[in-house]
């Protein structure tokens, strides 16, 4: 009978046993075994080789790609969107959600969206005020990039002064209202912190995110002090607090004396410990770092484009820019411990909120909020940054190459064989 069935055939009554034959007993594969073999005729080790086979799993099939969803914004809302992105400063999702509103306001105001004109329309617009965080970060993933370049750490501790200032741990709460700033210094030095370079006085509060950036000459106490000078004076509210590392620009008597002065409060972190500062060290990040790159500024041309630039970045990161800050812990479903965060909220709202302001200020604030067009902003932060690069590009790649190790000499302790 066996011999009668076409090769298909057996393979198909083969499938049918083989399920059967896997789950069975020995006794019972036996009896399964001499039914395959009357049937197709096979031997009885060919026919046991073709019901082991038969029985393990397949490589699964193929699934069909899906198709994908239709968009919900249109084609107009998506190259808009971009624009607006590029505008905010890169902003991701989640912060671009909240600030739309204030960035399409401002950007009408000024003339860079007109209805009518370059895909922009009342429909776009309230696509755009209607796009999810999760939404804008997809709609805008082929347009993000990210800057691979690293840089050094310079602080040095200080020797002076350090058991006489209060310390201030992560964790440690903060005076609800606004005032208490952290703040560093970054160095501009390139690969090689050796010699002169400029460094970028950072400040920001704890409490509203508000942010003050100066580059100044060199960590000497005297451009220290003139750095925090006039951000006293630029601040539009008083500085009450501020919370340094342990660097010795910071840990010295005349930063001491030039708070005490001013009856502001001065603090310090504990030594190796980021995490006391990881409000400033995160802003050093993604202000200073992210809009002054990497570059080694060693001149006076490159300190004078620096101080040109950090009011700009300092306009945008106050007015548009929402942040968010922590609240409070809870416990997730299972049983880890999770940072509860507010909602998002640029420094300025903040600074309205927090009602320290008189109605004058406020005013004034408004007018000057009303004025700045995040599209000019971006303009000229380019124009900044790519003369900043032209300054300092090839002479960090330059000072980089010099700086490399050789590579060793593997012909050393080998002998090579005369020629001849």
């Amino acid at each position: 009978m066996g011999s009668e069935l076409s090769m298909g055939a057996r393979v198909e009554i083969t499938k049918k046993y083989a399920r059967e034959y896997a789950r069975a007993s020995k006794k019972a594969r036996g009896r399964l075994l001499d039914e395959v073999v009357a049937v197709t005729g096979w031997s009885r080790d060919n026919a046991r080789r073709r019901l082991a086979a038969a029985a393990r799993p397949g490589p699964r099939p193929v699934a069909k790609p899906r198709k994908p969803r239709p968009r919900k914004f249109s084609y107009d809302a998506t190259k808009v969107l971009q624009r607006v992105w590029a505008f905010s400063g890169a902003q991701c999702g989640k912060y671009l959600a909240v600030a739309m509103a204030d960035l399409l306001d401002a950007l009408e105001r000024h003339g860079e969206l007109v209805p009518g004109k370059d895909r922009y329309s009342p429909v776009v617009r309230a696509e755009l005020l209607a796009m999810s965080p999760a939404t804008i970060d997809r709609y805008l993933a082929p347009a993000k990039e990210t800057d691979p370049l690293r840089g050094i750490a310079a602080t040095r501790p200080s020797p002076l002064l350090r058991s006489s200032i209060t310390v201030r741990k992560a964790g440690d709460e903060v005076e609800n209202v606004p005032g208490f700033f952290e703040g560093d210094t970054v160095a501009h030095c390139g690969p090689t912190l050796k010699g002169e370079f400029c460094r970028t006085l950072n400040l920001t509060d704890m409490n509203t995110g508000w942010t003050f950036t100066r580059s100044i000459r060199n960590n000497a106490h005297v451009h220290i002090l003139a750095g925090l000078t006039l951000a006293a004076e630029t601040i539009p509210y008083e500085i009450t607090g501020l919370d340094f590392d342990n660097g010795s620009e910071f840990i010295n008597y005349d930063v001491i004396d030039w708070a005490a002065d001013r009856k502001i409060f001065f603090t310090r972190s504990r030594p190796y410990k980021k995490n006391d500062q990881a409000t400033i060290e995160s802003k050093n990040n993604h202000l200073v770092r992210r809009y002054g790159f990497y570059w080694r500024y060693d001149n006076p041309d490159a300190l004078m484009v620096l101080n040109r630039l950090w009011p700009v970045v300092n306009d945008r990161m106050n007015y548009f820019t929402p942040t968010k800050k922590p609240i409070g812990w809870k416990t997730d479903s299972v049983g880890r411990r999770t940072r509860v965060y507010d909602e998002p909220k640029t420094p300025f709202q903040r600074l309205l909120d927090a009602g320290v302001l008189s109605p004058v200020q406020q005013r004034e604030l408004l007018e000057h909020r009303d004025s700045l067009n995040p599209a000019e902003l971006a303009r000229r932060i380019q124009s900044l940054q790519d003369r900043l690069t032209a300054i300092a590009k090839r002479a960090t790649l330059d000072l980089e190459a010099s700086l490399a190790t050789p590579p060793p000499d593997t012909t050393r302790g080998v002998k090579l064989r005369r020629a001849g």
